[in-house]
């Protein structure tokens, strides 16, 4: 007999609220694909994949989740097809524009990783104007991964430092960090990634050193509280050891922040 699966109370009781995520970043795939299967135009899925962005937001605004990355437009996405990235460009600043006073009443902090001088102007200036008029805010940081790629970001961090007059004797992974779009964010504890790909496709590749993967064959556009969730009770099922021993960390299985602590003070 099939295993009953739990109903989105019993999930929402099953959360450890002491043992979230601090930073969740999500790759959101699957848009056009969710689209097609439905005999609809691709500008469609990403319409309603807009839809799942408001909703994840909130829910982990919600839950206390301290920093939310998403990977909404990546350096390759410029060879999609015109259209699709005009659409795309549209999407993205009426999506601020309605959504800066919904952050500021929240005090949510928008922020921006990124190329973004590549962005058509009027995107642009929403992107600028989301980040000066939340920038006191001091809840959880929404920070939108735009025409952004983790190799280019790395090459940009040296050249910021070659431009401060770093040099290699003074290079330290502190010092370096420093230097990327990220700099003052803590590095991600769980990336998502949805549509089934088993990738991270070029996604903050320094960062992502010690994160938990967590891949879902579920589309972005149907990416829900209870699919949110899920994904969190299967990172609370983890031990988080940081390249130490179970014995070492104390028998803390299944208690990753009983973990964490420790295992990265080891590092240090």
């Amino acid at each position: 007999m099939k295993k009953k699966e739990p109903g989105i109370s019993e999930l929402r009781a099953a959360i450890d609220r002491e043992n979230l995520p601090k930073h969740v970043a999500i790759i959101m795939d699957g848009n056009g694909r969710w689209a097609v299967r439905r005999g609809m135009p691709r500008i469609l899925g990403h319409k309603r994949g807009g839809e799942t962005v408001r909703n994840v937001v909130e829910q982990c605004r919600k839950l206390g989740i301290r920093v939310l990355t998403l990977y909404a437009f990546s350096d390759e996405n410029w060879g999609r097809p015109r259209q699709e990235i005009s659409f795309l460009m549209d999407m993205l600043g009426s999506y601020l524009r309605s959504e800066i006073s919904k952050m500021k009443a929240n005090s949510i902090r928008f922020r921006s990783i990124g190329r973004t001088e590549r962005l058509p102007k009027t995107a642009q200036k929403w992107v600028e104007k989301a980040a000066a008029e939340t920038a006191e805010n001091t809840g959880m940081v929404l920070n939108l991964a735009l025409s952004y790629g983790g190799r280019g970001e790395i090459l940009e961090a040296i050249r910021r430092m070659q431009a401060s007059g770093g040099l290699p004797g003074d290079l330290t992974e502190e010092r370096f960090s420093s230097h990327l779009d990220t700099a003052g964010l803590p590095d991600p504890d769980l990336i998502i990634r949805t549509s089934g790909e088993k990738r991270i496709s070029n996604f903050l590749l320094w960062q992502s050193a010690y994160a938990e993967l967590y891949f879902t064959d579920v589309l972005w556009p149907d990416f829900d509280e209870k699919e949110l969730l899920t994904a969190f009770l299967d990172y609370q099922r983890r031990q988080r050891r940081f390249g130490l021993t179970e014995e070492q960390l104390g028998g803390n299985a299944g208690h990753p922040s009983a973990t964490v602590s420790s295992a990265r003070k080891s590092r240090q």
